[in-house]
């Protein structure tokens, strides 16, 4: 057994090592590509490392396509609608999971229902229901969308999550005397802090990445997201600006590692944090 385990703890480091190289592989090209300039990235052999950098694709991505204000527009609607998504399933997943009747069941095929459909088959009803509130074409118009479409599994994973919460550590709180509103703000939600964590991740990432809905829905240049600003690095005549376009994904994917990275250690941290107050 003494000679096994530090065999298996190697393989489990290489594993994670190659696993970590999948996924950064990517990334560093992506880095690599709006370091160059034009000439190279038409080489017929491109290579891992730039032979010179070229900074004036981040110069291009950040004046000419107007991405800080696509950006702040994203960070807007993706902050809005995961603080809402988290404000209204956090309530909702409770009272399903521990007050089980036929809205439970209700909920359950919603949440199905809604998963099936494919988008474009709900984006004609949601655009004539914008344009009757008047939120077409609008920030807080798109922010209700999205909220509306991360709901349903942003609701299923806090479901998951809270069932995994033991009663008995409800039931102990109030019998030292602590009422209904007690319980759930001062024992479940530390309890849940991972899995609200990981349900806002889902949810700012999923607003962040949208395109669909922001391309049929948003029209003025001064409220086009992220995603949107991007796309039209490819020109009217199919001509792709590779290297502005690198540059401007790089630093798109700047916000969601700030996010992530601020989230994170709640994730190990929230769990035990809970069971001391509790």
């Amino acid at each position: 057994m003494n000679r096994t385990r530090p065999l298996t703890r190697a393989g489990q480091y290489l594993a994670l090592l190659a696993y970590l190289l999948f996924l950064g592989y990517p990334l560093l090209w992506l880095v690599s590509i709006s370091l160059k300039g034009a000439r190279e990235l038409a080489s017929i052999h491109p290579s891992l490392i730039p032979r010179s950098l070229v900074w004036d694709n981040y110069r291009i991505a950040l004046t000419d396509q107007g991405l800080l204000r696509s950006a702040l527009n994203s960070v807007l609607t993706s902050v809005g609608a995961t603080v809402i998504v988290i404000v209204v399933s956090v309530p909702a997943a409770y009272a399903l999971t521990r007050f089980r009747n036929g809205a439970r069941t209700a909920a359950t095929l919603w949440i199905l229902i809604s998963q099936v459909f494919p988008t474009i088959l709900i984006v004609i009803p949601l655009f004539l229901l914008l344009k009757s509130f008047g939120l077409l074409d609008s920030l807080p118009g798109l922010t209700v969308v999205y909220v509306v479409w991360t709901l349903p599994f942003a609701l299923w994973m806090l479901m998951g999550y809270m069932a995994s919460v033991p009663q008995e550590v409800e039931e102990a709180a109030a019998v030292d005397g602590a009422g209904r509103f007690r319980v759930v703000f001062s024992v479940v939600l530390p309890l849940l802090t991972p899995g609200i964590v990981a349900t806002a991740m889902f949810a700012f990432i999923s607003a962040w990445n949208e395109f669909f809905f922001a391309l049929v829905l948003i029209s003025t240049t001064e409220k086009r997201t992220l995603a949107l600003t991007l796309a039209k690095y490819v020109g009217s005549e199919g001509q792709l600006q590779l290297g502005p376009l690198a540059a401007g994904s790089v630093l798109a994917t700047v916000p969601s590692l700030v996010f992530f990275l601020f989230l994170q250690k709640r994730l190990s941290g929230g769990l035990l944090a809970g069971a001391v107050k509790g």
